[in-house]
């Protein structure tokens, strides 16, 4: 049996997200992990939230969901972090832009929102962007491993 097409598009996103020029292979699928300094530029990729909905009717239901999916990235820095922070931003949005259906697991993928902020305790501020993806699948309801 499949992985729950949840899944499958986290870690979709984290196969496509390893090796980019900022963060290499530090990218990390879950949001429980300690940023150690020698991992950063890094990125850190969960799903957030879902919702769904019925899209046809009858004995074998079909779906349609909304999936959040966060990508996380971190730099610290003592200067130009703000400019790192952007570069990991653009390189995540062209990358998840370069193939929206993830595969032909989802109908659509976009980005809905990005948040920049930082943390300055320590010698070098944390910068951190916060990218929110939301990734539109379908799975019929007694099948949520299969995306159609």
């Amino acid at each position: 049996m499949a992985n729950h097409v949840r899944q499958q598009v986290r870690e979709y996103f984290g196969t496509t997200l390893t090796g980019l020029t900022t963060t290499g292979s530090n990218v990390y699928e879950s949001r429980v992990y300690t940023l150690q300094e020698n991992t950063l530029p890094s990125l850190v990729i969960y799903t957030k939230s879902e919702t769904s909905e019925p899209i046809v009717i009858g004995t074998d239901r079909v779906m349609s969901r909304e999936l959040s999916v966060v990508v996380e990235g971190y730099a610290k820095a003592t200067s130009n972090f703000d400019d790192t922070i952007d570069t990991i931003s653009k390189e995540v949005e062209e990358a998840i832009a370069a193939d929206r259906t993830l595969g032909g697991l989802a109908k659509d993928t976009y980005l809905e929102s990005t948040q920049i902020d930082f943390n300055a305790e320590g010698e070098k501020p944390l910068g951190f962007v916060s990218l929110t993806f939301i990734s539109n699948y379908y799975v019929k309801e007694k099948n949520p491993d299969v995306a159609v």
